[in-house]
């Protein structure tokens, strides 16, 4: 034993590795794929009732059990071979068998999926296919078989794997619900190599179906998306002048302004996850593809073409939308700090009138105060010469000053007495 402790997560991240290997497979076979999916918050579903689910159809059949808390399981299932998968939105269940039907395609392949067992699936199909593996014919019989099993309009046929395999299917959904692939070998392919060649199929169909929830969501955004680019362009173009009749208010506009603001951040919020996962979606197709080594068959297109062609516009349209939506809210952002700044600018020059205002009046009042006090010094002044009268008339008397003379002489010191304590208490007060 190493005297160095382990990581917690070790050993689970080093077989995460070596946990889903590719199915060993024989020509000729079938193989019947499902996958299931919650309609709504998929990544946060209860995982729980996929696996009670699987355990339902795997009792049908006395299968083993998988492990507590496995997310995927591969065994027997009756004549079949079964494979497990649970994804982050999605689980898929894969069947595998001997032979192959004398009728291409026949919907009795998908009959080991017991009819109320998928009644009772904790969701929905996303999607399901059949694949028919067989020798690899002559040109012209494998030319014949893909005119009778596909629409040719849609057909996409390639060489895989240095021409070890020829893969072909039309990508549409046949009168029993389910799409086709058709994988033709030659004899010294190995079991695991065909085994990697049917699993990328069911890959690229899966990844390509979730792929293009993206879409869906861009068509349910459309209709608003366009409305309040409207609004936004005219609400820009009021603030610019360019709108005729009366311009709206600074604070109006900044309140539409906002309110669009807070709509994309929540446009963006719900639709966030899903772009994310299309993208991640989409490189994950594009990838199984590339890894098939694809080579030309018979001057029909590719499955690479086939996706450049049906698969990638879609992805764009997905790509082009996210980015308006980033680029709308950036324009609504920009807008709102200028009209920000505009309405700052507006009230402080407003700010401005009111404080020169308010200083014109302060002069004015400290004129009537200066007023004011000039008279409430007179007014004191008149009282006091009397009260001081009172006091120095018998001093008047007794200097023979008659009251007249006593009056003109003491009016002066009492003013002058009367201003200086005025001048005093307001420099008090100013202090």
């Amino acid at each position: 034993m190493s005297p160095i402790k382990d990581h917690p997560l070790r050993y689970a991240l080093a077989n995460e590795l070596h946990a889903r290997p590719f199915p060993s497979l024989t020509a000729p076979c079938h193989a019947a794929y499902l996958a299931i999916k919650q309609p709504v918050d998929a990544s946060a579903r209860d995982r729980s009732a996929d696996r009670d689910h699987l355990l339902a159809l795997l009792d049908r059949y006395g299968a083993t059990h998988p492990k507590p808390g496995a997310t995927h399981w591969f065994g027997q299932l009756g004549r079949h071979q079964l494979k497990w998968e649970s994804h982050t939105e999605f689980v898929t269940y894969t069947l595998f068998g001997d032979g192959v039907a004398e009728r291409p395609f026949d919907g009795s392949t998908f009959a080991a999926f017991p009819e109320d067992w998928l009644a009772e699936a904790p969701g929905v199909r996303m999607t399901s296919a059949l694949l028919r593996v067989e020798a690899a014919p002559s040109d012209e019989a494998l030319e014949d078989r893909l005119a009778e099993w596909f629409v040719p309009e849609s057909l996409a046929c390639s060489r895989v794997l240095d021409d070890s395999a020829t893969i072909a299917g039309d990508f549409r959904i046949d009168e029993n619900g389910h799409m086709r692939f058709a994988v033709f070998v030659r004899p010294d392919i190995g079991p695991r190599r065909l085994g990697r060649v049917v699993q990328r199929l069911c890959e690229i169909e899966t990844y390509k179906s979730m792929s293009m929830l993206g879409l869906s969501r861009v068509r349910d955004l459309g209709k608003g998306l366009t409305e309040m680019d409207e609004t936004l362009t005219r609400i820009m173009s009021d603030m610019s002048g360019q709108m005729d009749g009366p311009a709206t208010s600074a604070d109006d506009t900044l309140t539409s302004l906002l309110s669009v603001s807070a709509d994309l951040e929540a446009m963006a919020a719900k639709s966030s996850y899903r772009f994310a996962a299309t993208r991640a979606y989409e490189a994950l197709v594009n990838q199984r593809i590339e890894i098939l080594r694809e080579d030309r068959f018979m001057g029909l297109q590719t499955f690479a073409e086939f996706m450049m062609r049906r698969f990638d516009p879609a992805m764009r349209t997905v790509m082009a939308t996210d980015q308006r939506i980033r680029s709308m809210s950036d324009r609504a952002t920009r807008a709102s700090d200028l009209l920000r700044t505009r309405v700052d600018v507006e009230r402080s020059a407003q700010n401005q009138t009111l404080l020169e205002s308010m200083d014109s009046r302060a002069d004015l009042q400290l004129r009537l105060q200066k007023t004011v006090e000039g008279l409430s010094v007179v007014a004191i002044s008149y009282y006091a010469v009397n009260l001081v009268l009172y006091m120095a008339s018998p001093l008047g008397d007794a200097a023979g000053l008659s009251k007249l003379v006593l009056t003109a002489l003491l009016t002066p010191l009492v003013i002058l007495g009367v201003w200086w304590m005025v001048r005093r208490i307001r420099d008090s007060m100013d202090k």
